[in-house]
């Protein structure tokens, strides 16, 4: 069964958004790409931002499926669960195609101008902190939703640095100070600064 006009549009969207931002490409290069007609566009998605909004969805829940899957099955402990969550991010900045957080590229685009936007990327940022604190909540420590939230931050900040730098060894960096932070949890001791970690 051949794929959908609004899949087409969806991978279109998201391999011309990703790789070159959003401003710089207009819907008509999303048309050609997905070999839909104009009319079409605009029956599925009444404006740019809709389906901007659609992409950063489609691709929030396929990269969330691939974090979660990468977990499952390369770690045991809840502590190898957490820091399996570096691991794949080690691995998907070292794609030749990583430009950094599609969410926060979209966010630095059209996040102050367009709520749907605004609303697909909070939304985002939003599941992925829950995810890393329901893996937080499985670990023997004192404070769970504390160690998620500075696990967030790790893993954020770990995806800028991957970016902006770029920093190829960011996912690594940002391990050694998770498992830091973890053992100082584990231990009931204040977690030691991230410099000494790294």
């Amino acid at each position: 069964m051949g794929r959908t006009d609004a899949e087409r549009l969806l991978e279109a969207a998201e391999a011309l958004y990703y790789a070159r931002g959003i401003r710089a490409v207009g819907i008509d290069e999303v048309r050609t790409a997905a070999g839909v007609s104009l009319k079409r566009i605009y029956q599925l998605y009444p404006s740019k931002e809709h389906l901007v909004a659609a992409y950063l969805d489609a691709r929030d829940e396929r990269w969330r499926g691939w974090l979660a899957d990468h977990v499952a099955r390369h770690g045991g402990s809840p502590r190898e669960r957490m820091l399996a969550v570096f691991d794949w991010l080690g691995l998907w900045f070292a794609e030749p195609d990583f430009r950094g957080c599609a969410f926060v590229n979209a966010f630095g685009e059209m996040g102050g101008s367009a709520p749907l936007v605004l609303a697909a990327v909070r939304r985002h940022k939003e599941l992925f902190r829950e995810y890393l604190l329901g893996l937080a909540r499985d670990l023997d420590v004192p404070d769970p939703t504390g160690v998620g939230e500075h696990l967030l931050l790790l893993a954020e900040g770990a995806m800028t640095a991957a970016a902006v730098l770029p920093e190829p060894r960011a996912a690594q960096q940002a391990q050694r100070a998770a498992a830091a932070l973890l053992d100082a949890a584990t231990a009931g001791e204040p977690p030691r600064s991230v410099e000494a970690a790294v």
